[in-house]
């Protein structure tokens, strides 16, 4: 057997891997056998391990030039059941940034670039934002009268980003939120520019875009005096905000706002009592929740909170049969869609990495999957069901399930009549004809 002779690193990639103490690693394989990756087909041989093992003797090119870290998920499960808290995602997200930006698989890197130009991944105009906006407002007025899509309202106290998929397809998913926020008579606005809530550059080790991103969202709140941000639903674009967002506070105290995750703020108006639920609408199917990786295990990791408990207490005030998936919370399967895999030209190794997943949701034996981030969602609702047939059953995001069981009341007249002129004005000043024919 030949010997393996340590490699001789990069001085940069050297201090960046001294931050974790490889030699501290037990090589017992936990990370591998609680990683979606292993048995991947077409990954025969590799695994977590293995990798670790690579980099601890110098084969970082090895690494990088393989498809491996950008089959990682980023689900953290590794990290959270290593014996020595071996912060395992942040090496592979470290080895994505290394690869050459045209050499990022996919679409990933076109879309952080057009998200940093445009300021959203799709590079939609703000012209066809903003009608949209109105068409879809004025849409809803019509089940919700006076309802309207707040932009750019000053002294705003909840922040709201939309995703790009969103705005340029699934138009109506935005319908969910927006009802929520018109039972509780909440003072919300969007962004006219810079409203993509997805941050495809944490998904491609793209350090500085991160960063910048997440500072155009500080400096809106603070030009429009906002309150509130709620951090954005993907999972991805809640955590790399938010880690942009601490990279910024580091470098200037002052760049410091007031965020609102989505579980805490339904808790918040539910408690409150500023929207009524009605759980008969949900009678005859059984619901369960999965743990988004992000919103959980990895959010309590780096900054102390994850959430597990809010999305199961929001859920008992809409459905009287509520089933767990196992193994849940901090050990919860990944869906398969994370770290950037949803748009990635990964689609069968994704789907592999889903099996657990789709086992679970079978065990629960459960009519309807609830979920808190646009990519679970549109992994569990579409990608899933086309690899794996033999169990049916719905998808739903929580704030959908929480809108379709609102008792939605009209305002009242007056409010109804202010909200209208501040429509006109609004679409006014931005040049939106809502007269238009199309319209």
């Amino acid at each position: 057997m030949n010997m393996v002779v340590p490699k001789t690193m990069d001085s940069e990639v050297r201090e960046f891997l001294n931050k974790f103490d490889f030699s501290a690693c037990l090589v017992c394989g936990t990370c591998s056998n609680g990683c979606p990756i292993t048995g991947t087909p077409g990954m025969e041989g590799w695994n977590t391990r293995k990798v670790m093992r690579m980099l601890a003797y110098g084969m970082v090119d090895e690494v990088v030039e393989s498809k491996f870290p950008w089959l990682c998920t980023g689900c953290g499960r590794c990290a959270y059941s290593c014996p020595m808290g071996i912060d395992i995602p942040a090496v592979m997200a470290h080895m994505k940034s290394m690869r050459e930006r045209d050499k990022v698989p996919g679409s990933l890197h076109k879309g952080t670039m057009n998200n940093v130009d445009s300021g959203n991944n799709l590079a939609i105009p703000k012209d066809d934002y903003l009608m949209g906006m109105a068409d879809l407002g004025e849409e809803m007025s019509e089940e919700c009268p006076g309802f309207y899509v707040p932009v750019d309202k000053q002294d705003a106290d909840i922040l709201f980003f939309p995703n790009s998929k969103e705005v340029y397809g699934d138009y109506e998913d935005q319908f969910w939120w927006w009802k929520v926020f018109y039972a509780a008579k909440e003072n919300w606005t969007v962004p006219s520019e810079g409203w993509e809530a997805v941050d495809w550059a944490l998904f491609t080790g793209n350090y500085e875009a991160n960063k910048v991103l997440a500072q155009r969202k500080i400096d809106y709140m603070k030009k429009y005096n906002i309150k509130r941000m709620i951090m954005p639903d993907c999972g991805g674009g809640s955590y790399g905000c938010r880690t942009g967002m601490e990279k910024c506070v580091l470098e200037d105290p002052r760049n410091e706002v007031g965020f609102t995750y989505l579980y805490d703020y339904l808790v918040q108006i539910i408690r409150e009592g500023r929207i009524k639920l009605d759980k008969s609408v949900n009678a005859g199917k059984s619901f369960t929740w999965h743990d988004s990786c992000k919103h959980g295990r990895e959010l309590a990791r780096h900054f102390g909170k994850g959430f597990f408990e809010e999305p199961r207490w929001i859920i008992n005030q809409c459905v009287d049969d509520f089933v767990e998936m196992t193994p849940n919370r901090g050990l919860n399967y990944c869906c398969g869609a994370g770290g950037g895999m949803w748009p990635a030209p990964y689609e069968d190794e994704s789907a592999w990495h889903a099996r657990h997943k789709f086992d679970q949701i079978k065990r629960s034996g459960a009519d309807v999957v609830l979920v808190g981030c646009s990519n679970c969602r549109d992994q569990i609702m579409k990608r899933i069901p086309k690899y794996y047939t033999d169990y049916k059953y719905e998808v739903k995001y929580i704030w959908q399930l929480v809108a379709e069981t609102l008792i939605l009341e009209p305002w009242e007249e007056d409010m109804i009549a202010k909200a209208k002129k501040e429509a006109e004005a609004q679409w006014e000043k931005f040049g939106v004809d809502t007269s238009a024919e199309e319209y």
